[in-house]
């Protein structure tokens, strides 16, 4: 499995442009294998249904194995922004929900707050 020096395995698209079957196996198990799988900025940018199906097929395929981590700048609820299929956005936020434990730390922009702090201070 290639990683990036920061442990990265991939971008969220991977699966989408992986040409063939053989392929989209290979890069969902590859997925699957990964210890902890973190998606960041999850709800930043719009899925396409075959996209959003294919995190689903990740996320199913992890469930209750390996962990994952997902952080967002969105609610739950915003989601269906990004996941334009109602149903399917319920059932990624289901899986991603189940044993989990959620941490909101609300709306406000830490990376704001650090530079307001830094000039003040």
């Amino acid at each position: 499995m290639e990683t990036t020096p920061s442990g990265r395995v991939g971008h969220l698209t991977e699966p989408v442009e992986a040409a063939d079957e053989k392929q989209l196996t290979k890069t969902i198990n590859r997925y699957g294998r990964v210890d902890l799988l973190v998606i960041d900025e999850l709800g930043y940018m719009e899925l396409d249904r075959r996209g959003a199906e294919l995190l689903f097929q990740v996320l199913t395929d992890r469930e209750e194995k390996n962990a994952i981590a997902i952080a967002s700048n969105q609610s739950f609820s915003a989601w269906t922004d990004t996941f334009t299929d109602p149903r399917l956005c319920a059932a990624i936020v289901d899986r991603l929900t189940y044993h989990a434990a959620v941490i909101e730390t609300g709306t406000n922009s830490y990376r704001l707050a650090h530079t307001r702090a830094r000039q003040a201070g």
